[in-house]
C-alpha cells in the first residue's frame, strides 16, 4: 500500500487507532520534545503517532513520532516488515539474464518495475496552494522546535534537502536547518554528504548554489532521504521503488532548476552563497549528546509554498531509543542485499541500537579461509557510509546477531583478546566527539570467530553443546502437549 501523502499515512493511523490527537495547548519548544521522548521509551511500540492541534505561535498542527515503532515505519512503507523490501531488492539483483522465451516473459514484470521508478515531472501540486515570496517570506509561521536546552535555536528536522550538481545530477539528503530570522537559516550537513560535495562544487565556480527543502509528505519520500544512496542516484528512484508509484516532482516556484514532491506540505525554496558561513548550534543529537557549534553555509530562502492548512511534520532526536532508530533500522534491513552484493560471505548484520547507527555493527559470516573476519572488517570500513563503524563484531553463520547477547557470549567465549583484536585508524562520522581529531579516530574489530588450524590456533577447538536432534523433536512434541509450548 503507497502512500501519496502525509495526510494518508495520517488517515490511515488513525484509522488503525495509532494516532493520538492533542488538543491541550504545548509550547514547540521543549515540551514536544518531551511528549515525543517519553512516548517512544515509555510506551515502545504501543506509543501512537502524535498530532498536535494547539501549537503556541502557530496556526498549524505538528506531527511527529509518525515513525516511532517498527509497525508503522513499515506500514509507511507498504509492508509488513523491512525484509520484504530486502527481498524484492535481492530478487532484481540476481535476476540472471533470460535463456528462453518462457523465461523473458516471467522477467517483463520486473523489468515494468524498474522502467516505471523515475520521478514524474508535473507542472504544479498542493505543495504550491499558497505562495510567498520576496519581502513576503517568514519562516516565523512555522511551529519549528526548540529541542533541547542548550540547542542554539529553532530547526527544521525532517527535511527532504534537494539540490544538484553543477552538471544536474540531483540528490536529496536529510539535514537539519536552524532558523535564524524571517529569511535565512544554516544548512548542517557534514564534509562527507552528497549535499555538502554539491555545495563545494558550485561555491569553487564562485556561483550560489539553489536548494529546496520539503517538508511532510509521503512517507516512503521522507524515508528515502535518509538512505545511504550512491552519489548521482537519484532518491527518488529508491521511493518509486518502494512505493510501487512514481513520485511526482514538480519545478520550484523562485528556483526553476529544481524540482520537489508536489505532494509535500511545505516547500523552502532559496539559494546558498559561496563563501558565507554562520555559526550554528548547539544541537542536541542522536547520539544522545549536543553537537557543537560550528561554522555552516547560510540558506537564503527566496519562497515558501504550501498547500492549504498545512500540517508540519517534524522528529526529535536524542539518546536511543527514539523515532529515529526506527528509520535507521528499516535501512539495515532494506540495504543488506547491497552489502551482500559487495561482500556475499556476510549472511546478516545487526546495527544495535546502542551503536546510534555508526559506533557498533554485528556481523555474521560464512567463514571460508583464515583472518576471513578480518577481511571483511577492512572492506566494511571501505565502503560508503559504514565505513564510520567505530566497532564491529564478527561472528560465525550460527550465531543470531540479531540476539545480542548471543554476540556477547560469542566475543566472550572464543576471544584471545591478544589474538583476535584489529586496532585501525580511519574516517569517522563528525558528530564523534570522543575522537582526538575531527573526521578521524581509531577503530576496533574483533574477530569472534571459530579460530583454525591454520590461523595458529595450536590446540582443539571445542564443539558448542547441542542436544540430540531426534531428542529435541521428541521434547518438544511433548510439551505441546501439555502447553508449555
Amino acid at each position: 500500500m503507497a502512500f501519496r501523502n502525509l495526510r494518508e499515512f495520517l488517515a490511515a493511523l488513525e484509522e488503525r487507532k495509532q494516532l493520538l490527537r492533542i488538543k491541550e495547548k504545548v509550547s514547540p519548544i521543549l515540551e514536544i520534545t518531551e511528549w515525543a521522548d517519553r512516548t517512544v521509551k515509555d510506551l515502545g511500540e504501543k506509543g501512537p503517532g502524535l498530532l498536535f492541534e494547539n501549537v503556541e505561535g502557530s496556526s498549524m498542527p505538528v506531527a511527529i513520532n509518525l515513525f516511532g515503532t517498527y509497525e508503522r515505519t513499515a506500514l509507511s512503507l507498504g509492508v509488513k516488515n523491512f525484509d520484504e523490501i530486502a527481498a524484492q531488492i535481492e530478487k532484481l539483483i540476481h535476476q540472471r539474464p533470460p535463456e528462453t522465451i518462457v523465461e523473458k516473459l516471467k522477467m517483463l514484470p520486473l523489468l515494468a518495475q524498474l522502467a516505471n521508478y523515475p520521478p514524474k515531472k508535473v507542472r504544479g501540486g498542493p505543495c504550491q496552494e499558497v505562495v510567498y515570496t520576496g519581502d513576503k517570506v517568514d519562516l516565523g509561521i512555522f511551529p519549528t522546535l526548540k529541542c533541547w536546552p542548550q540547542d542554539g535555536g529553532r530547526y527544521f528536522t525532517l527535511t527532504n534537502v534537494f539540490t544538484r550538481d553543477p552538471k544536474g545530477l540531483p540528490n536529496c539528503g536529510m539535514y537539519r536547518i536552524q532558523v535564524f530570522d524571517k529569511n535565512t537559516c544554516a544548512m548542517h550537513w557534514h564534509m562527507h554528504h552528497d549535499g555538502a560535495r554539491h555545495f563545494r562544487e558550485w561555491e569553487a565556480r564562485g556561483e550560489r548554489m539553489p536548494v529546496a527543502v520539503a517538508i511532510g509528505g509521503d512517507p516512503a519520500v521522507i524515508y528515502a532521504a535518509t538512505a545511504p544512496m550512491p552519489p548521482g542516484i537519484d532518491e527518488m528512484l529508491l521511493a518509486g521503488f518502494i512505493r510501487k508509484e512514481n513520485v511526482e516532482m514538480c519545478p520550484c516556484v523562485s528556483q526553476p532548476s529544481l524540482h520537489v514532491p508536489a505532494e509535500a506540505e511545505i516547500i523552502l525554496e532559496g539559494y546558498l552563497e559561496p563563501g558565507e558561513r554562520r555559526v550554528e548550534g548547539p544541537f542536541g543529537d542522536h547520539t544522545g549528546f549536543y553537537s557543537l557549534a560550528d561554522r555552516y553555509p547560510v540558506f537564503h530562502v527566496t519562497a515558501v509554498t504550501h498547500r492549504k492548512n498545512p500540517i508540519y511534520q517534524t522528529i526529535v532526536v536524542g539518546i536511543p531509543p527514539m523515532e529515529d532508530t526506527y528509520l535507521g533500522k528499516a535501512t539495515e534491513r532494506i540495504f543488506l542485499p547491497f552489502l551482500k552484493l559487495t561482500l556475499p560471505e556476510i549472511v546478516d548484520y545487526n546495527l544495535p541500537e546502542f551503536g546510534v547507527f555508526h559506533n557498533c555493527a554485528f556481523i555474521k559470516i560464512k567463514k571460508q579461509y583464515p583472518q576471513h573476519a578480518r577481511k571483511v572488517m577492512h572492506a566494511i570500513w571501505g565502503l560508503g557510509q559504514i565505513m564510520f563503524t567505530k566497532m564491529i563484531v564478527i561472528v560465525d553463520e550460527h550465531v543470531d546477531v540479531q540476539d545480542e547477547d548471543a554476540v556477547w557470549f560469542h566475543v566472550g567465549a572464543n576471544c584471545d583478546f591478544s589474538r583476535d583484536l584489529e586496532i585501525v585508524k580511519g574516517p569517522t562520522d563528525i558528530l564523534d566527539h570522543a575522537s582526538q581529531h575531527y573526521g578521524w579516530t581509531g577503530k576496533l574489530g574483533i574477530d569472534a570467530t571459530k579460530k583454525w588450524k591454520d590461523e595458529g590456533f595450536v590446540r582443539d577447538w571445542p564443539d558448542p553443546l547441542v542436544n540430540d536432534a531426534a531428542v529435541k523433536r521428541k521434547v518438544e512434541e511433548q510439551m505441546r502437549k501439555v502447553g508449555l509450548l
